[in-house]
C-alpha cells in the first residue's frame, strides 16, 4: 500500500509528541512497525559486525594486558593512538544446583547457618502452579505476587490476515 510523502520517518519519531503519533491512522501505525522491526533488525547485524571488528583489532591485545596483570578476567586499559581503549571481560560464574543444595544440607546439619554462606532463593513455575491442586494452591498463594510485563502491541493490515 502506497503512503503519502509526509509519512513521518523512524528518525522523526523522536521528535513527533507520542499523542501525535497515537493519532496516525493503523495502516500507517503498521507500516512504521515494520520498519522500526526492519531498522532494529539492521542495527543488531551492523552492532554484532562492529563488536566483532573490534574484538579481533583488541583481544589478543587485552589478553596479554591480562596476562601481564595476572588476571583471567577482568577490565584493562591501554592505549590505541589517542584513545584509551577499556577491554571487559566479565567473569560468568555458574553454581550446580544440585550439588549446592548438598552443601547446604550439609551446612544445616552441622548446625550452622547456610545463609551466612549462599543465597537461597526460592522459584515456583507458573506452569507448575497452575497444575497444582487447589489445596496447595491455596497454601502458597500469599507468597505469590503478579506483576504484568510490558504491553506488547503488533498491528497487522488487513491484506496480511490469511
Amino acid at each position: 500500500m502506497p503512503f503519502p510523502e509526509n509519512v513521518p520517518s523512524v528518525d522523526d519519531l523522536l521528535s513527533l509528541p507520542l499523542h501525535e503519533i497515537a493519532l496516525l491512522s493503523p495502516d500507517l501505525l503498521a507500516e512504521m512497525q515494520r520498519e522500526i522491526s526492519a531498522a532494529s533488525k539492521q542495527m543488531k547485524t551492523v552492532s554484532a559486525r562492529f563488536n566483532a571488528a573490534l574484538e579481533v583489532r583488541y583481544a589478543p591485545r587485552a589478553a596479554e594486558e591480562r596476562r601481564v596483570s595476572g588476571k583471567d578476567t577482568g577490565t584493562v586499559r591501554f592505549e590505541d593512538g589517542d584513545c584509551t581503549i577499556v577491554a571487559d571481560l566479565p567473569k560468568r560464574v555458574d553454581w550446580n544446583q544440585a550439588k549446592l543444595a548438598s552443601m547446604v544440607a550439609r551446612i544445616i546439619e552441622a548446625g550452622d547457618d547456610p545463609t551466612q554462606y549462599v543465597d537461597i532463593a526460592y522459584k515456583v513455575p507458573e506452569r507448575k502452579y497452575g497444575a497444582w491442586p487447589d489445596a496447595i494452591r491455596e497454601g502458597f498463594e500469599p507468597a505469590r505476587t503478579v506483576r504484568t510485563g510490558t504491553l506488547s502491541v503488533t498491528l497487522i493490515p488487513a491484506e496480511e490476515q490469511q
